[in-house]
């Protein structure tokens, strides 16, 4: 009985942990129904969300970056890449808009940074440091309910309901959420990496996840495209 409780302590170490991920990425290496990573915030009220992060993937198909799902709706906002066609469609409370005419080449590390705000319904992207039009989604009513954050997969229920021909194959690193709208020079230092206000909500630096299936945390590596 002692051998086993400190096996359940063990693996619930390894689980769920708060580290340091700078200079770190995750490697979701296969197509799957099962892997992703679960982010951890106490926060249950979002009037406005701002998500950076780095990625690089060669998937030509479509695929999902990052989902928060909350009891209530599961779509409460969701960064979801389009088909063979350079479309991002962007979720938030259930309503939706694709942003188009991006550009993703792939085996190339992108930055990407999303804002919506529940007081007007303004979405934009900034992709490699370009702004995007603003389009509108959903106004009125902020983000509500206690939320799952999941890398690599969309839910199609609260926590669950994986597909395996939308979860991301590549890697992500250098991932903040703000749970306010962020200025412009903000995410144009967070694009150059210099002296940014660290996310609130989630942060690289000190960031709580937990890892499910075969995902990897290695050093990160400048990838080239051949």
């Amino acid at each position: 009985m002692e051998k086993l409780f400190v096996l359940m302590v063990m693996l619930a170490s390894c689980c769920a942990e708060t580290k340091d991920l700078s200079g770190k990425v995750l490697v979701f290496p296969r197509e799957t129904a099962k892997d992703h990573v679960k982010l951890m915030t106490t926060k249950t009220s979002l009037s406005a969300v701002t998500v950076c992060l780095r990625f690089v993937t060669d998937l030509t198909r479509n695929y999902a970056l990052f989902s928060i799902s909350t009891p209530g709706v599961m779509n409460d906002f969701v960064l979801f890449k389009i088909n063979t066609v350079d479309v991002i469609r962007m979720h938030a409370r259930d309503g939706g808009t694709d942003f188009l005419a991006l550009s993703f080449p792939p085996n190339t590390w992108h930055t990407m940074c999303s804002t919506w705000s529940s007081e007007n319904g303004i979405a934009q992207l900034w992709v490699d440091g370009k702004p995007t039009i603003k389009r509108f989604i959903h106004s009125g009513q902020p983000i509500g309910g206690k939320p799952i954050t999941i890398l690599g997969q969309e839910q199609d229920t609260y926590g669950g309901g994986f597909d395996a021909t939308q979860s991301f194959v590549g890697m992500i690193s250098r991932l903040h959420m703000w749970d306010y709208v962020i200025s412009p020079s903000e995410i144009q230092r967070y694009e150059e990496d210099s002296n940014f206000t660290p996310g609130n909500v989630f942060n690289w630096r000190a960031l709580d996840f937990e890892i499910v299936g075969n995902i990897l945390v290695e050093d990160e590596v400048e990838v080239t495209a051949m």
